[in-house]
């Protein structure tokens, strides 16, 4: 999905594509009729500042749009900008042109400001936003963030009210990507409801083929509605789109089976039990499940019983015997279809190969090892997971088969809610720890930066010289030498396992065969604005 810096393989780019040829016009007779679609949990929030979740950024996918954003096969196009632009001064600046018919919910146009207003607000320490490091290119943004500097000398910019822009302090090879998710704010509405914008739909104004309607804040349910001022929205075919929270599969399901919804998510244990749906699709996410060991408790600060963990467990057996839902063993740092090699295309996942065999007996070795350092011959670990399904299946192989080949282990498995869990990662109670990473961009240093000594969200508490060296090495780089050292990078954290990857998970959808034109991708869920009804 990178724009000209690195080439995706089109199997992986197009990994999922629900839609009929000759049909995109969408069925006259169905014209005013409605979508139901469910989502797992309820939003936090509908501000684009302030979003961490993957539910709140599906309501915000929905109803904004940035400079850029994701056409119907799911690649990079040209958004409230009228076409994706080169950067001059070394890749340094970028000056985009705006759309004249580019327009709020509210009728009113989308200026330069709208961007500038969005971006100034991010970055303000006030805020309090959790992701404002998806500016720390920008010219200053160290100082605003530390205070130090205003808002307003950020590396953003009103040239005009169709004129605006950026400002970097060096060039980033993944930049388009984070264009796409650079939305606007309406001026206005941030001027009226200040820290409250986006907590309820009428406390937010859309940009994009939707707008938000019916959403309190805290109710399960709302709509979608077609943006009439939208630039495109001549080719949105469907004018309102329901939304229901529904966290219970079988409900989910059933609904989906009665026709009363029309896309839902499920999970490995459905997919197991109905592999021969026709309406059941699957496809891989940019997402790794890892095995975190805590390095800043001296019960689990070794690398003899990290390398032991990875070594004792069949990745391919999680995958196809616990799991059985199309998630794929990880190979390395790097999940499949993350980089491609800028000069054969080649997939680095593939390139770099697998670094994460089964060796039982070489497993056993690095557990004598560990249980030889720590002075003990009983142990008892802790490992922490979220409590659903796939979650506790996973806990319980790796109870399994650690406590079968580790002699004098005993694993407890503690599943709890996924807030509760998040809360312990950063407080760092946890032993064994379940958890994952899913990156909004494709470019393998934001999971290798996941065991940087800087970086907020290493929750392992692990450090290693050579490591950071490597990355902060080829984050200084361009091109194919950057490629190669991000390799080398994923190489060393590997070979000393500061992280256990253990699988890239994939997504299951019910898609109703009524439905055309929903493209799922690695990073991204489908778009309601490219659907229609056959």
């Amino acid at each position: 999905m990178k724009h000209s810096v690195w080439a995706m393989p089109a199997s992986l780019l197009l990994l999922v594509t629900l839609s009929a040829c000759g049909q995109a016009s969408g069925n006259t007779t169905n014209k005013n009729k409605t979508l139901n679609v469910t989502l797992a949990s309820e939003p936090a929030t509908a501000d684009p500042n302030k979003s961490t979740d993957t539910n709140s950024g599906n309501v915000i996918t929905q109803t904004m749009e940035g400079l850029y954003t994701y056409n119907k096969a799911g690649k990079l196009t040209a958004g409230v900008a009228t076409k994706m632009v080169k950067p001059t001064n070394n890749g340094k600046t970028y000056t985009f042109t705006l759309r004249k018919n580019a327009k709020w919910s509210n009728g009113q146009p989308v200026t330069a400001q709208d961007f500038v207003t969005s971006m100034r607000r991010w970055v303000d320490p006030k805020t309090k936003a959790q992701y404002a490091s998806l500016l720390s290119a920008f010219k200053n943004y160290d100082a605003v963030q530390k205070g130090t500097d205003t808002p307003d000398k950020l590396g953003v910019k009103a040239l005009s009210k169709t004129k605006l822009q950026f400002q970097l302090t060096k060039a980033v090879p993944y930049f388009d990507d984070l264009v796409a998710g650079y939305y606007p704010l309406n001026t206005d509405a941030v001027q009226k409801y200040g820290q409250k914008y986006g907590t309820s739909a009428a406390k937010t104004v859309s940009n994009g083929a939707y707008k938000l309607v019916g959403w309190t804040g805290s109710n399960s349910s709302w709509t979608y509605v077609k943006n009439t001022h939208y630039w495109n929205a001549q080719n949105v075919k469907i004018k309102k789109v329901s939304v229901s929270v529904t966290k219970d599969e079988s409900t989910a399901s059933n609904l989906f089976k009665s026709g009363k919804i029309q896309e839902t998510t499920v999970s490995g244990q459905y997919v197991r039990a109905n592999a021969n749906d026709k309406q059941l699709h699957t496809h891989l996410l940019g997402r790794l499940q890892y095995l975190y060991v805590n390095s800043k408790k001296k019960a689990t600060d070794s690398e003899n019983l990290r390398q032991a963990v990875s070594l004792v467990m069949s990745r391919s057996t999680l995958t196809n015997k616990v799991l059985q839902d199309g998630s794929k063993p990880a190979l390395s740092a790097v999940p499949r279809g993350d980089q491609a090699n800028p000069k054969t295309g080649q997939d680095m996942a593939a390139q770099v190969g697998n670094l994460l065999p089964q060796d039982v007996t070489k497993a056993k070795e690095y557990w004598a090892k560990y249980l030889k350092e720590t002075g003990k011959t009983k142990v008892t670990l802790n490992l922490l997971t979220d409590d659903t399904d796939d979650d506790k299946h996973v806990g319980t192989y790796l109870q399994s088969v650690m406590q079968k080949n580790f002699k004098g282990l005993t694993v407890n498995v503690t599943s709890i809610p996924h807030a509760q869990h998040v809360a312990r990662d950063f407080a760092g109670t946890f032993e064994l720890n379940l958890t994952g990473w899913s990156s909004s961009w494709l470019d393998a240093s934001d999971y290798l930066s996941l065991a940087a000594k800087t970086n907020t969200v290493n929750f392992t508490g692990w450090n290693d010289d050579q490591f950071n060296e490597l990355l902060n090495d080829a984050n200084s780089k361009t091109g194919l030498a950057r490629y190669n050292g991000l390799m080398a990078a994923d190489k060393r954290l590997m070979a000393v396992k500061g992280y256990i990857p253990v699988y890239q998970p994939s997504e299951a959808k019910l898609v109703s065969n009524k439905v055309g034109g929903l493209t799922y991708t690695l990073l991204h869920d489908a778009k309601y604005q490219y659907a229609y009804w056959k």
